[in-house]
């Protein structure tokens, strides 16, 4: 490599690790533990462990892999088993808001059926 891409290529990647550290040091973090689900893959029910403690007036919500919302609870408690027969077959994905509609978590399972 010549010296004047030596040059480039330092200067782009010190800028690259400046802009990606102030922007995550930016963020607030919070620390909730993580949704438990199982089984995953499910054929005819999942069910979910919510942390002990989450805030109230919590949604939890399910998408199918086009984004279209197939199911939605509110007011959660510490566990809740969903029924997957209207589910078909395929990846969903699940998200937990909080009272703001600001999503906590998020994750996905399989339904092989």
């Amino acid at each position: 490599m010549n010296v004047p891409m030596r040059i480039i290529f330092t200067c782009f990647l010190l800028l690259f690790l400046s802009i990606r550290g102030l922007s995550q040091s930016s963020l607030p973090t919070v620390s909730i533990p993580a949704i438990k689900f199982y089984p995953n893959p499910a054929i005819t029910q999942i069910t979910f462990d919510f942390p002990r403690d989450l805030e109230e007036n919590c949604t939890f919500e399910i998408y199918n892999f086009l984004g279209k919302k197939v199911y939605e609870l509110k007011n959660i408690t510490q566990k809740a088993t969903v029924e997957l027969s209207q589910f078909y077959r395929g990846i969903y994905i699940f998200q937990l808001r909080d009272k703001t509609g600001r999503i906590i978590q998020s994750g996905r399972f399989q339904v092989a059926k």
